[in-house]
């Protein structure tokens, strides 16, 4: 039985505390290194990833030359000898060395992709997982492993699996727990709504929420073609590049947007997403709101009427940009907070009320318009602020 995401939000930890190794099994893609960064958040770890696909055998205990006269050791009738001693990767050093500065904080050191790396690095590490040693150094006691592994053919429900891996030795399967992790669109769409606090802005492009809501075999599929799948991992790059499309003007998003989405998620997804975007497409911007003559803090009907003939997601995608825009047109300005909000209030309820969550995290925003409010020199940034407190008490009715 495989687990979603937040299923397994709650049976890694599980696994931590009872002394063992969960050993992640799931397709490329599907989120196995958010899930641990997920982890240790919850567990208010720190988390060290190292990548063992790309690990060559000796990286772990690697000779290194003797580096003081002290390293030589002179016998009395066979000459000089050096004392070789090993040393260790840079992420082993870095992870003793943070459990000695920080001796009462859980650590978690994620083995990523280990079924990917050779025999020798997998023997290498065998210790690591079985003893908790390697040569003489021991892991601190708080440092725990955690495996992440592409599917192979010799496991239970991947036996048409075609990654190419090299498979564990038995002795790893003994002493690990494997957690076999799906992709779950429920738990992938929950994620993708919530915002971003560094970026102030969704996790996943509201277009690209869209995309993969209105058919969610979408959000893991293999192109036709066979040449690329579209995982999680795939779409996040989607919306990425999303973003950061919507910055260019319009003749150069049309002559490479098709190509950047493709390349992401194959040919025939790609050009699919593509041809939803068009539908979608937004001909109204923050300009022509703010801009729009007469200058006054009322929309003017032309403008008005095309704003409010767009879908839900069209004008919510639109204001969104407007609070990404505030340097621009200020909201602390009577005229464009006036329009703010006569917008603001012809999306739904629910459209309103997660706008005003997106507002919630702009801190020194709220702060302006609070400090504005106060002053009562500014008609519409109070009216504005007195109704984003209104659309914010909703969450308790």
């Amino acid at each position: 039985m495989a687990l979603s995401y937040q299923a397994l939000l709650t049976a890694v930890p599980v696994v931590l505390k009872a002394g063992n190794v969960p050993n992640i099994v799931g397709e490329a893609g599907i989120g196995k290194s958010a899930l641990v960064a997920d982890v240790a958040r919850k567990l208010g770890a720190k988390l060290f990833t190292t990548v063992v696909s790309l690990s060559e055998k000796g990286d772990l205990a690697i000779p290194v030359p003797p580096l003081t006269s002290d390293s030589f050791i002179q016998t009395q009738h066979y000459g000089q000898l050096a004392d070789v001693q090993f040393g260790y990767s840079h992420t082993l050093i870095e992870i003793v060395q943070y459990a000695e500065a920080h001796p009462q904080q859980p650590i978690l050191w994620l083995l990523d992709e280990f079924n990917r790396g050779t025999q020798a690095v997998q023997s290498e590490l065998m210790n690591l997982v079985l003893q908790r040693t390697i040569n003489s150094l021991r892991l601190p006691e708080q440092v725990q492993l955690i495996l992440a592994e592409n599917p192979d053919a010799s496991m239970t429900g991947f036996e048409q699996s075609t990654y190419g891996v090299v498979a564990g030795d038995a002795a790893i399967k003994d002493r690990t727990v494997r957690l076999v992790m799906r992709a779950d669109p429920a738990d992938w769409l929950a994620w993708a709504q919530r915002s971003d606090e560094q970026r102030q802005r969704p996790n996943i492009h509201p277009l690209v929420q869209q995309f993969i809501s209105e058919d969610v075999t979408r959000l893991n599929q293999t192109d036709v073609q066979a040449d690329l799948t579209a995982t999680p991992r795939a779409w996040e790059r989607v919306s990425a590049n999303l973003y950061e499309l919507e910055q260019l003007p319009d003749d150069q998003q049309t002559l490479v947007a098709l190509d950047i989405f493709q390349g992401d998620v194959g040919a025939t997804l790609g050009l699919a997403f593509y041809q939803f975007i068009e539908q979608q497409a937004i001909h109204v911007t923050p300009a022509m709101l703010y801009e729009a003559q007469p200058v006054g803090a009322v929309v003017p009907a032309p403008v008005l009427k095309q704003f409010t003939a767009m879908s839900e997601l069209q004008k919510s995608t639109v204001l969104a940009s407007c609070l990404q825009l505030t340097a621009t047109y200020p909201l602390t300005d009577d005229h464009n907070a006036g329009r703010f909000m006569q917008l603001l209030q012809t999306l739904s309820q629910d459209g309103q009320f997660a706008l005003v969550q997106q507002i919630g995290h702009q801190r020194e925003l709220l702060k302006q318009l609070y400090t504005a409010n106060v002053a009562k020199q500014s008609p519409y940034v109070t009216a504005l602020y007195q109704y984003l407190q209104q659309v914010a008490s909703w969450s308790n009715q």
